[in-house]
């Protein structure tokens, strides 16, 4: 079975401005870590030049949080694809649970951004994840399936294949509630069983990231878990120092 290098991605969420960037470029030591594990910063769009040009040669990539699902078009506030991979990103997240739930994204919105970031050769990353009262219906697993097979039927197994996967329990996100551990890896082996049935062994190459208020304090428990590939990191993300201990997490998950 392949081995999936980690992936921890900070999402910034709308935070920050130009000194910010300066300052936590300036702080983020992480670049012994890099051969270990892969690095993610998503700031918000209009700070993608800025932050690539300020990591640039450090290892660490960066993406956007959302884009649209056409190349262009008179969609007045929207950004394309194309535009956010020409200002450096190399990745995107789609169906975040803030955009579903702010927006109304549906899932097969969802779809067709994940489609569109495939097309400009961008790296997406899938984000799924149910409600406290889909969860307390006991209906967490069938949810998560769902939002993943509405992509698939749009993008096929080739495409599904190239997308990385977040499981975010919505109920965790901004709360200051975090799935334990094991809750956290029996929705991603659920997710991995769903991703076998449909992509066959290589379904193995594809990483499942944890994502809801992961902290330096909780990351080791969630790295050491085994279909746990990696976190998508909110509010600690903001902070260089707690990132980097999120990273170093990841980098030796059983503390060795």
């Amino acid at each position: 079975m392949p081995l999936r290098k980690p992936l921890v991605a900070g999402n910034w969420k709308m935070h920050g401005d130009l000194d910010f960037i300066a300052g936590f470029a300036a702080a983020f030591r992480v670049a012994h870590l890099v051969d270990a594990v892969d690095v993610l910063l998503l700031p918000p769009a209009c700070y993608i030049q800025a932050l690539s040009a300020r990591l640039d040669g450090l290892g660490v990539a960066v993406g956007a949080q959302n884009v649209y699902w056409q190349s262009s078009g008179a969609v007045t506030g929207e950004i394309a694809p194309p535009m956010v991979r020409e200002l450096g990103a190399r990745w995107v997240l789609v169906g975040h649970s803030e955009r579903r739930a702010l927006f109304g994204e549906t899932d097969a919105q969802v779809a067709d951004k994940l489609a569109a970031a495939l097309a400009a050769d961008l790296r997406p990353i899938l984000c799924v994840g149910e409600t406290l009262a889909e969860r307390e219906a006991g209906s967490a697993e069938a949810v998560v399936a769902r939002q993943l097979d509405v992509v698939l039927r749009r993008v096929g197994p080739d495409g599904l294949r190239q997308a990385t996967i977040a499981y975010e329990p919505v109920w965790a996100i901004g709360t200051g509630l975090t799935a334990s551990p094991e809750q956290a890896q029996s929705i991603h082996a659920h997710l991995r069983s769903r991703l076998v049935t449909a992509l066959g062994g290589s379904a193995h190459e594809v990483r499942v990231l944890y994502g809801g208020s992961v902290t330096p304090d909780n990351a080791r428990a969630l790295f050491a878990q085994q279909d746990i590939d990696g976190v998508l990191v909110g509010g600690a993300s903001l902070a260089a120092e707690r990132l980097l201990r999120i990273v170093e997490a990841a980098s030796s998950p059983a503390g060795d």
